[in-house]
């Protein structure tokens, strides 16, 4: 089976329990500390999918991913215990970035990402985030990452589109732009 109905069932699943519980704000703290517990750690994707681990040490170990030393809310509890008890626990970060993006659709949330060269101030980031929630007509979770090797600039993501206006970006297109140019006169 396909590993996106798979994960969109999981994922409706607990939507839909989290909001007949009144506890969906809650799971989504979850499933967003889970998903980037896994994102981050290729040995935990490989320890969850390890056959000699067993199932309870897999659900204590999702569930201190995905809560650290705070206590877990009931519904996470019974959600990856249903999800190791079916044999799914390779999925999991699938049905997180499901839920994740089922959660933002309901709630209208949009997401946008802003990378810089050198770190930006709060003033800054509250301006840029105040703008986007603005255009977007909705709430907006802004992320922020620093990566020199944009060298200056910014590149904002929102909701699949790109601005990219780094310098580095802006260098290729005049070196593409030389390389063309130089084609023609030979």
């Amino acid at each position: 089976m396909a590993i996106g109905p798979i994960s969109m069932r999981y994922a409706k699943a607990l939507i839909k329990y989290a909001q007949n519980q009144k506890k969906d704000d809650v799971v989504y703290g979850e499933m967003l500390m889970l998903s980037q517990s896994l994102l981050g750690n290729q040995r935990l994707k490989d320890v969850l999918n390890s056959p000699v681990l067993p199932r309870a040490d897999k659900q204590k170990l999702l569930i201190t991913a995905a809560v650290g030393n705070e206590p877990a809310s009931e519904e996470l509890k019974r959600f990856v215990k249903l999800v190791i008890d079916r044999r799914r626990e390779s999925y999991i970060h699938f049905i997180a970035m499901t839920y994740l993006d089922l959660y933002r659709k309901s709630k209208n949330i949009g997401t946008a990402r802003l990378t810089t060269a050198v770190p930006i101030d709060k003033a800054t980031r509250d301006r840029v985030h105040s703008a986007s929630t603005k255009q977007m007509k909705s709430e907006v979770e802004l992320e922020t990452i620093v990566d020199p090797s944009i060298e200056g600039g910014f590149i904002f993501d929102v909701d699949g589109y790109r601005l990219d206006a780094s310098i580095a970006t802006q260098l290729k297109r005049v070196k593409q732009q030389f390389i063309d140019k130089n084609r023609r006169i030979v």
